[in-house]
């Protein structure tokens, strides 16, 4: 092997500091391993946002997740293939196929379900071979922002059309961590080259968010675009062209009126494209509530006129996360409309039954060249052969899990894990493989082992209260929450820590500091509400050299330090942007309580931060480090100056506090890094990710 030179090594110190450009690997790690969990319990998977089949091969399509990227079977869903494990995000809200060349892929990046966890996109990927390789386009355009659906002209492949949203989140935008693209112009787009450069679509149509847009089959003129801000707007409505975008008209005709209208869905008929069909949510309100189903509709005159459909009540609460519309490619009259449940009618919504697939909040679906139905959901990929009277999981290999911060590992069995998965409980793996089973349900979050009684498990799922304890290592869990208000505000899944030294002290965060004495079983508010009045705290720390010291940080910005045990805290920091859900963003020196570390999930910031005074002076080290958003931080125990980073774009180390900084290892997926794991002792680390499972490394 030749030897590298110096002004080499400064040629590939200096790519490292693009954003995203991927940098020369640091030398010495051991490729990661993934440990999964691919798929959950042997059903489940990660969140599908997006799903496009072959039109002439059945065992051909494509998926994409809401943080784990584009992926391919050519088997039917037996096996999958991961296709952008490093391209810039993982974060995919549409996929299109150009219907004249199948090879010829679009990913729209940046999830339009409007959730904290809908993360914001980097423009559009483009490939012309099938997924064997990609292109990065007008990230400029769109970076910042989402894509809801993208359709290709079937008359002419270079016309391309996609709806686009903001990022979502309570507060709005809050999902796109302060990208400077975040706010900028959304709607409806026209490409004229193929997805190179695009225009923004105006003649009457607002400058509002696109949650759909479709086109005639039959006249490809003849466009509908679906207008539905999820807060409600005064132009909210299904809007229609007959000029291929060049000016439109708000279709009324027995639609609502603008003012009960949040996210909108459409649906045309292949076999009869003067059918067309609307799923309707109402406005939200600014916590997420309220958007239950306003209505679903049909019009059999291109629009013109439409009547109300019974469908009832299928999207909670939340239809701004879940709106599904797909009508039969060969039937007209046999309509899906998706939301927590599925419904199907077949006398062109006359009637509906539930034929709600194995797992609920339903993002996708699409049809195979042999008319098998397949739906993306929360748990995956599902299919079903017969109209949805019986379906089938295709989640084998499919590694979209998406953890939240809170993974632990048992002190004695290196095998063993818990980590809690969105909309997919907490899940314990106990063997050498990438199996991992589900042992509480609902979102999970947080987990916690005891260091001195590994029996000793806790879990939990979304809200304030919801913790569990197992004193059988995981197999059983029981309420462990007594004296904790169900009432408190949280950050959906709060964080909560065992105190190492003295494992029956545990500490509970929702707007106050809880604390138990007894191992969980009983607890006591300990202190004040710690936000401005209406947060949450967001992350906890404990200093293992002092268990009197307590850090924490809230999701309105504050970042505070105890001394006396949680009892009093002192505010040190203001203003600190990130995400509102639970994070692992504080980090304290194994042997000096006074020196933390912060990550900061946010553009446009001082991303890491160190403290050696207890948190009155904060020093920045994120010098070369990209401007990206940064959600854990953890320092190498007996090497402070190795400082890791888990970042919305992968894994980064800085060997010299700061100074400089470089990716980690080979083969991890440019993932959302949520969790990072140092074990020293078993010479390794292991990583949560939000969207691509757990993976490991030696250190």
């Amino acid at each position: 092997m030749r030897p590298i030179s110096f002004a080499l090594l400064l040629v590939l110190a200096a790519t490292a500091r693009a954003q995203h450009q991927v940098p020369h690997e640091f030398p010495y790690p051991s490729p990661w391993v993934e440990l999964g969990p691919a798929p959950i319990g042997g059903s489940y998977a990660g969140r599908i946002s997006a799903i496009v089949c072959s039109p002439t091969n059945a065992n051909r399509f494509f998926v994409g997740g809401a943080d784990s990227g584009v992926w391919r079977t050519t088997d039917g869903g037996v096996t999958w293939d991961p296709r952008t494990d490093q391209m810039p995000t993982t974060a995919i809200g549409a996929l299109a196929l150009d219907p004249n060349a199948e090879n010829t892929i679009y990913a729209g990046t940046g999830e339009a379900n409007y959730a904290n966890h809908s993360r914001y996109g980097l423009g559009l990927f483009k490939s012309t071979d099938g997924g064997d390789s990609w292109v990065q386009l007008a990230e400029s355009t769109f970076g910042g922002r989402c894509f809801s659906r993208i359709v290709v002209d079937p008359a002419n492949s270079q016309i391309v059309y996609a709806s686009i949203g903001h990022a979502g989140g309570f507060p709005e935008l809050a999902a796109a961590k302060g990208h400077p693209g975040a706010t900028g112009a959304v709607g409806c787009f026209k490409s004229i080259d193929g997805g190179v450069t695009w225009s923004h679509l105006a003649g009457g149509l607002p400058n509002v968010e696109g949650t759909d847009i479709a086109l005639d089959p039959s006249n490809s003129a003849v466009l509908y675009a679906a207008i539905g801000r999820i807060f409600g707007s005064a132009q909210n409505g299904v809007w229609k062209s007959i000029d291929a975008g060049a000016t439109w008209v708000k279709l009324a005709g027995g639609l609502p009126a603008s003012s009960v209208i949040g996210r909108v869905t459409i649906g045309v008929a292949p076999s009869q494209p003067a059918r067309l069909y609307a799923l309707i949510a109402s406005p939200s309100t600014s916590d997420g509530s309220g958007a239950s189903t306003q209505g679903a509709y049909r019009s059999d005159d291109s629009g013109a006129h439409w009547t109300s459909l019974p469908v009832g009540s299928i999207q909670a609460t939340y239809g701004w996360y879940l709106s599904v519309v797909s009508v039969s490619p060969t039937s007209a009259n046999t309509v899906f409309f998706g939301g927590l449940t599925l419904s199907r009618s077949t006398d062109s919504g006359g009637t509906f039954s539930n034929v709600t697939p194995l797992h609920v909040d339903l993002h996708a679906a699409a049809w195979d060249a042999s008319g098998r139905l397949l739906i993306g959901d929360d748990g995956g990929v599902t299919r079903s052969t017969n109209l949805g009277g019986s379906w089938s999981t295709l989640n084998n290999g499919l590694g979209t899990v998406q953890f939240y911060a809170g993974l632990s590992s048992h002190p004695t069995n290196p095998l063993i894990f818990f980590g809690g998965a969105q909309d997919n409980g907490t899940n314990r793996r106990n063997t050498a493989s990438k199996a991992w089973g589900q042992v509480l349900g609902g979102d999970g979050g947080w987990t916690q082992v005891d260091p001195v009684n590994p029996n000793r498990v806790f879990g939990e799922y979304q809200g304030s209260g919801n913790l569990f304890r197992s004193t059988d290592g995981g197999n059983n869990f029981s309420s462990a929450a007594n004296g904790i208000n169900s009432g408190d505000r949280n950050c959906f899944l709060p964080p909560y820590l065992i105190d190492a030294t003295t494992p029956t002290r545990m500490f509970y965060a929702t707007q106050r500091i809880y604390r138990s004495l007894d191992g969980g079983s009983n607890w006591s508010a300990l202190s004040g509400d710690l936000t401005n009045g209406a947060g949450a705290i967001r992350a906890l720390a404990l200093a293992p050299s002092n268990s009197n010291v307590l850090y924490a940080a809230t999701n309105d910005g504050k970042i505070l330090v105890s001394t006396n045990g949680g009892s009093v805290f002192q505010t040190v920091l203001t203003g600190i942007p990130g995400w509102p859900r639970t994070t692992r963003e504080l980090f304290v020196d194994p042997t000096d309580a006074s020196k933390a570390y912060l990550a900061v999930a946010a553009f446009g910031t001082a991303q890491i931060r160190r403290t050696i005074d207890g948190g009155q002076n904060w020093t920045n080290l994120d010098q070369t480090l990209p401007d990206v958003p940064v959600n854990v931080v953890a320092v190498q125990p007996g090497a402070t100056d190795h400082i890791f980073a888990g970042t919305d774009d992968g894994l980064w180390f800085s060997p010299d506090a700061g100074a400089t900084w470089s990716r980690y290892g080979t083969g991890l997926p440019r993932a959302v890094v949520v969790d990072i794991l140092l074990e020293p002792a078993r010479h390794r680390m292991v990583v949560a990710t939000q969207g691509r499972g757990a993976w490991e490394t030696r250190l």
